[in-house]
């Protein structure tokens, strides 16, 4: 089964605990702090793979989940980091948050993104080693790797789409021309579903997609027109079909101005595509109507006009290949927000968001009296008080980063 639209839910991997151990030998007078780090946790990778054809995986198994690093131990043991997950998608993906917005777009077998970030691992008591701290009795937490729900889509890569009002011949025009095998029948919407057919021509193979037909009003969703609108975006050249069969109900003229009418409302740029309009089924009415037309007479049933047919498109399909620039491994949208951002929630209390301000008060003690005064001084180092100034934060109110809340006073 195509499936070309899913949901998928990530969960980048959890860092490990820092340690809190103390060197305990025989004959060594008082051993100093020697806990480990804990491990990262791995990442999550969305790669583009040639081997995959839709996202029919993720339909009933949407829940992607990378492992999580281990804890550190004493004697400066770190933990192990949580291996990477990488996730086969389909070429041609494009990866959207729940808002709709588009974050990343693979358009290229083998490109990658990286969807959601693993936790770092928290660093152990020896890490805090100072002058003024010579033994630490405190840790870091390992970091909560990231956790989302994406919206992918896919859009198929094909060289040439087939464009035409249902049941104009397009399935019937593929089979004859590739080795696909779409369902063939005499009603409407007969294909639900794109198809991919690979031609050998002379000029080099290229790959055609069937894609479901097109009814006045798809660019506005009508006939679930967006779905099938967007898998003719990446195609290189355009053939109409306009149908010459008698029981089409519009004259040829009237569907490819229809058609056009279509496509320039979804996306205007799909109009100055390389296109070439033809008659299809002329066996039902002969080649003169195609004639009367302007359009170049194609029957898949009897075989008129498909030997040119693929003679024209492998040229106009080399042609385009040569003037198109290589598409780029992908496409980030919209990069990773970074520093430190406050905000006020509804019942007052300011929020403090940030990786670092976070990471700043994820230790294992903050009552111990050493790792409140290093979270204190290290949120100032990043500008936190500053910034909460700025938001207008007043003695009394409630502030919280991560876990911790505190009360703000001056100083």
């Amino acid at each position: 089964m195509f499936v070309d639209e899913c949901q998928v839910h990530l969960k980048a991997g959890d860092g490990g605990a820092g340690a809190v151990s103390f060197r305990r030998e025989a004959h060594v007078a008082l051993g100093g702090p020697d806990g480990g780090d804990g491990g990262k946790g791995g990442d999550i990778w969305l790669v583009a793979d040639h081997n995959v054809a839709s996202l029919l995986a993720f339909r009933d198994h949407p829940h992607r989940q990378a492992s999580s690093g281990t804890h550190g131990r004493g004697g400066k043991r770190h933990g192990r980091a949580g291996p990477d997950l990488e996730v086969p998608v389909p070429a041609g993906t494009v990866v959207k948050d729940l808002q709709g917005r588009a974050l990343a777009d693979l358009a290229e077998a083998g490109a990658r993104w990286l969807a959601a970030r693993g936790g770092r691992g928290g660093r152990g008591n020896a890490r805090f080693l100072s002058n003024a701290r010579r033994a630490p009795r405190f840790a870091e937490q390992g970091e909560l790797g990231e956790e989302l729900w994406l919206n992918l889509e896919l859009r198929l890569m094909a060289d040439v789409a087939l464009v035409g009002f249902p049941n104009s011949g397009k399935s019937t025009l593929i089979s004859r021309i590739s080795a696909a095998k779409p369902k063939v029948a005499s009603y409407p919407f007969t294909t639900l579903e794109p198809h991919l057919g690979v031609v050998r021509a002379e000029g080099g193979d290229f790959v055609v997609a069937d894609v479901p037909g097109l009814v006045p009003g798809a660019s506005e969703g009508r006939g679930l027109g967006h779905r099938f609108l967007r898998h003719i975006e990446r195609a290189r050249v355009l053939l109409f079909l306009a149908d010459m069969g008698e029981d089409a109900g519009l004259s040829p003229a009237e569907q490819v101005r229809i058609l056009e009418v279509e496509l320039g409302s979804y996306q205007p740029e799909l109009l100055q595509r390389p296109r070439l309009v033809v008659g299809s089924r002329s066996d039902l009415l002969g080649a003169t109507r195609a004639g009367q037309a302007g359009f170049t007479p194609v029957s898949a049933v009897t075989g008129e006009g498909v030997g040119w047919l693929v003679g024209q498109l492998s040229e106009m399909v080399s042609t385009a290949r040569s003037a198109q620039p290589r598409p780029r491994r992908y496409v980030l949208h919209r990069p990773a927000p970074a520093g430190v951002v406050v905000e006020r929630t509804a019942d007052g209390t300011l929020l403090v968001k940030g990786r670092e301000a976070e990471r700043a008060v994820a230790l294992s003690d903050l009552t111990d009296a050493g790792a409140l005064a290093y979270a204190q001084a290290r949120l100032r180092r990043l500008g936190v008080d500053r910034a909460l100034v700025k938001a207008g934060a007043k003695e009394g109110d409630r502030v919280r980063v991560g876990p911790f809340e505190f009360e703000w006073g001056p100083g």
